[in-house]
């Protein structure tokens, strides 16, 4: 799983896999699912981020998680 946040947009992508996804429906007003071929769920597209969620902060309880990579870009 992986968070892309695009500060020039103000939308926050959580990748779910690497699957590509060929779907995408609007749920509710700014959040958006993607799908692969198969009707999964590979992603989700949240617009105007940090005004619906805390994107201040990531907290996580009992994930069995064995690689966690903080990655930093330039401005």
């Amino acid at each position: 799983m992986k968070f892309h946040y695009y500060p020039e947009t103000d939308s926050l992508y959580i990748s779910l896999t690497d699957i590509p996804s060929v779907d995408s429906q609007e749920v509710a007003t700014g959040i958006v699912l993607d799908f692969d071929d198969q009707g999964n769920l590979v992603g989700l597209d949240i617009e105007h981020a940090s005004k619906v969620v805390d994107i201040s902060r990531l907290e996580t309880n009992a994930l069995p998680i064995t690689s966690l990579v903080m990655a930093n870009q330039a401005s």
